[in-house]
């Protein structure tokens, strides 16, 4: 039985907002001289509540054998491709989440979000250029691949735009859709380590974990977007959108509940948005949350150390309530689970 060992915890946040500090700090020099002002980073932009994830990819390089100077590096490199895939989302979902906080008025969201997507590519680039003595070459082929990473996902997200049209089989919403949606976008903090990280100059770990962390990371974002898909099938059937929930009423042997569906789309201009409609189909409910529960445990499992083991229910928690999917667990996950998971 391995002991708690949360000593690499405390690094890795310290590495964290090391890193984010670097982005912040960096955002800040690329608009300098502009209209734009970039303000202070409130407290909570460094807390690991708030980066929960970028956190996670930074033990991923741990468990690789990459060093603190380098995990820093890829924290600012990551808090780049978050600005650019939130600026996105942002701009698709006609919403604003904030990545950089500037003196632009609250009310310019979509401009606010462009800004967002224009700083963290600028921001990389400096990075890049910055970092490890790379040849222009490098940096070129470095900057190419970070958008590679994300064009698989964002591809998927824009045969949505105009609508999903019909509610396709369960297992090919995973096979086929969410696999690029999430699953390669949560391996996408890969991309650049991949790239830039001489392998042969490292602990053997790199070799051997390289693909399991990768596949770990994969199975942690498909278990994130069945959560998210739970939580958000009212809104996805009313804007036509792929959802695994939606797809397995639609296919599955629960009459009532393929009939009440069929009614919804009826009418799916009146639709009422609501967290909580899944709670109307509870044999697709206790399907969803078994398969998203599998996959995010199998994927944190995966990811920690044996000695790090104790994280795995730790995250299980954090990334279900963040997800807001904790009100569909209940009934599916081991009793003695229970008072990590919904304490």
């Amino acid at each position: 039985m391995f002991d708690r060992d949360i000593s690499i915890f405390n690094t890795l946040h310290q590495e964290l907002k090391a890193g984010l500090k670097l982005y912040w700090d960096t955002a800040a020099k690329v608009l300098d001289k502009s209209s734009i002002k970039v303000l202070k980073a409130g407290s909570d932009y460094y807390s690991v509540e708030k980066n929960f994830f970028s956190t996670m990819f930074l033990y991923s390089y741990f468990r690789a054998g990459i060093t603190s100077s380098r995990r820093t590096f890829y924290a600012a490199v990551n808090q780049c491709l978050r600005g650019m895939v939130t600026g996105c989302d942002n701009i698709l979902d006609d919403e604003y989440k904030m990545t950089l906080a500037t003196d632009l008025p609250s009310g310019a969201d979509k401009f606010r979000s462009i800004v967002d997507i224009m700083v963290s590519d600028r921001v990389l680039f400096s990075l890049l250029i910055g970092e490890f003595s790379l040849s222009f070459d490098k940096v070129t082929e470095a900057s190419f691949e970070s958008l590679r990473t994300l064009a698989k996902s964002g591809a998927q997200e824009a045969s949505e735009e105009q609508g999903a049209g019909s509610i396709v089989e369960p297992d090919y919403i995973l096979s086929d859709i969410h696999s690029l949606k999430t699953g390669v976008l949560f391996q996408s903090p890969w991309a650049l380590p991949g790239l830039l990280e001489e392998t042969d100059a490292l602990d053997p770990l790199f070799c051997r974990n390289k693909e399991i962390i990768k596949n770990a990371l994969f199975d942690i974002g498909m278990g994130c977007q069945i959560f998210d898909d739970m939580v958000d099938l009212s809104l996805d059937i009313k804007m036509n959108r792929h959802n695994y929930a939606a797809a397995l009423i639609q296919h599955g042997r629960k009459k009532s509940e393929t009939i009440l569906l069929k009614e919804m789309l009826q009418n799916r201009e009146k639709i009422q948005v609501s967290k909580d409609l899944l709670f109307k189909f509870p044999s697709a409910e206790r399907t969803a949350a078994k398969k998203g529960y599998e996959l995010l445990h199998q994927g944190l499992a995966n990811l920690f150390a044996p000695e790090h083991q104790f994280m795995t229910d730790i995250s299980m928690s954090l990334i279900s309530k963040q997800i807001g999917a904790d009100r569909f667990l209940q009934n599916i996950v081991d009793p003695g689970l229970s008072h990590v998971i919904f304490s």
